[in-house]
């Protein structure tokens, strides 16, 4: 069975890449690209919205991000997701995502 994917459809003919000028971000086993506050990736010849499914707590982390806390900030959606030690933390109520 083919793994469920939501294809960006008006993502034109810009290719990302090393050399693209958008946030690369490392996901699994393949690069996101963060793109006007969505991020892509590259699945047989399309670009997909890669967007985490449900709702993931990243347990333990105590560690609050900020402007000025060392992490990188990539734009997503209405908010800012920080990277962070391989994973993208959003702030949720009391606590941190792991997208």
């Amino acid at each position: 069975m083919a793994t469920p994917h939501q294809e960006h459809t008006d993502h034109g003919t810009h290719r990302h890449g090393p050399d693209c000028g958008h946030t690369a971000v490392h996901h699994g086993d393949h690069l996101d690209y963060a793109h006007d506050g969505h991020l892509h990736r590259e699945h047989a010849g399309h670009w997909d919205e890669c967007e985490p499914a449900g709702h993931a707590p990243h347990k333990d982390h105590e560690h609050v991000h900020h402007d000025e806390c060392g992490h990188a900030q990539v734009r997503h959606g209405d908010h800012v997701d920080y990277l962070h030690d391989g994973h993208r933390h959003a702030e949720h109520g009391d606590h941190w995502d792991d997208h």
